[in-house]
């Protein structure tokens, strides 16, 4: 496997590093009992740590709520797509032929791909050589400041605190396959919809309606 090449990695299990590609539609079609998805869930968690132990070291004068937002720029969906596709892990990713996706699906595989392979590397490695890993990959758009998140939430919430206004968020619509899911949420402010958003999460809804708000306060 070109990567781990690429970053000196010799690997102790290579199935786990096939497993960290294998999509659940591929398992199936194959026979396979496992598919990357449990390995999604640990290397999400290793992520999260070794990012917060970077920004935790590099901003020391940040209170618990700064670096809490900083981190969420690094682990967010934009992020770990853009970090799969610069190091090529797309390449690597066992999908079913028949598997009809859309371009927002397909999208979010490959940003599950990045957190499934630290997942296999922490395993296989352990932690200190998927520190060593990061550092080489991620770290770049850490020191350049890269942004792959707007959190237009917070900007809106510190916006009503000012005007002591009463925001929320409301859900109007829920549509869609369960695997392809869309949600319409609208940002509530003392009792009227100021602003709506559309996205595969929830939480990916309310951005875009907060979004839609500051926009039209001219603030964005």
């Amino acid at each position: 496997m070109q990567i781990l090449e690429e970053f000196d990695i010799k690997p102790n299990d290579l199935h786990l590093y096939d497993l960290a590609f294998t999509h659940s539609s591929y398992a199936n079609e194959n026979g396979k009992k496992e598919s990357y998805e449990r390995l999604e869930y640990l290397g999400d968690a290793v992520f999260d740590l070794i990012i917060s132990e970077v920004l935790y070291n590099k901003y020391p004068d940040l209170n618990e709520g700064q670096l809490t937002r900083k981190r969420a720029n690094y682990v967010c969906k934009k992020a770990h797509y853009t970090y799969a596709m610069e190091l090529g892990l797309d390449k690597y990713l066992k999908l079913s032929v028949k598997e009809q996706l859309s371009s927002r699906e397909k999208d979010s595989i490959v940003s599950d791909i990045f957190e499934s392979f630290l997942g296999a590397l922490y395993l296989d490695q352990g932690l200190e050589k998927t520190k060593t890993f990061v550092s080489k990959a991620i770290l770049p758009h850490i020191i350049n400041n890269d942004t792959f998140f707007y959190d237009h939430k917070t900007k809106l919430k510190q916006l009503c605190d000012r005007r002591v206004y009463d925001i929320k968020y409301e859900l109007i619509e829920e549509f869609g396959e369960p695997h392809n899911k869309l949600f319409t949420m609208a940002a509530i402010i003392n009792g009227k919809e100021y602003g709506t958003g559309t996205g595969g999460s929830k939480k990916e809804a309310e951005q875009k309606a907060a979004k839609m708000v500051l926009r039209d306060l001219g603030m964005i």
